[in-house]
């Protein structure tokens, strides 16, 4: 009798002990999405700098549904400088999302896609610490007269070393969580 009393305790010592975990780690702290408001790009021709244009896509009270997209045609055949800045005009003054992003630039990765009828290519003109495309300043490059859809997708915490990411490729291998996607119709003209 004494055996199975011993047994019987030292089984429920034994599952007791190992129910127990020896990961004394605290848990990942989990990171709010931005709220994002305003997106506003700047583009201004390299050769003619008299010769700039705007794209602003604005959600006025954050419920994820544009208010208001505005967007400046492009000169064909052009190469352009541009800047993005992200805003949260929920708050007075308006929180500077592009802080945020730079501060954290290894974690975030701009990506601008045309759609196959817009004739216009991206490329990097930032880098994060450790050399990884971010994409707050970059180059737009018009080809022929055209129109259609460029996407811009603010991706946090995607895998940079994916195939193509660095090109500003976005395939399933960037993963991530999509802070961001608007789309703006552009027109490119003659």
């Amino acid at each position: 009798m004494k055996t199975i009393k011993l047994f019987s305790l030292s089984l429920i010592a034994a599952i007791t002990l190992n129910s127990c975990s020896d990961d004394d780690s605290s848990p990942e702290p989990i990171i709010e999405q931005e709220v994002i408001t305003t997106i506003n790009i700047e583009l201004e021709d390299v050769d003619n700098p008299t010769n700039t244009a705007t794209f602003l896509w604005s959600d006025s009270d954050g419920d994820g549904l544009e208010d208001l997209v505005n967007v400046d045609n492009l000169t064909a055949n052009t190469t352009y400088s541009g800047a993005i800045t992200f805003l949260n005009e929920l708050e007075n003054p308006a929180e500077d999302i592009t802080q945020e992003i730079l501060a954290e630039d290894e974690e975030h990765q701009i990506f601008y896609i045309p759609n196959t009828t817009l004739d216009l290519t991206t490329s990097y003109d930032d880098v994060d610490n450790v050399g990884n495309p971010v994409g707050l300043d970059f180059t737009l490059t018009t080809g022929d007269a055209s129109n259609g859809v460029l996407t811009v997708f603010l991706i946090h915490e995607g895998n940079k070393f994916a195939e193509g990411a660095s090109e500003g490729v976005l395939t399933d291998g960037v993963g991530g969580e999509t802070d961001i996607e608007v789309n703006f119709d552009v027109n490119i003209e003659d």
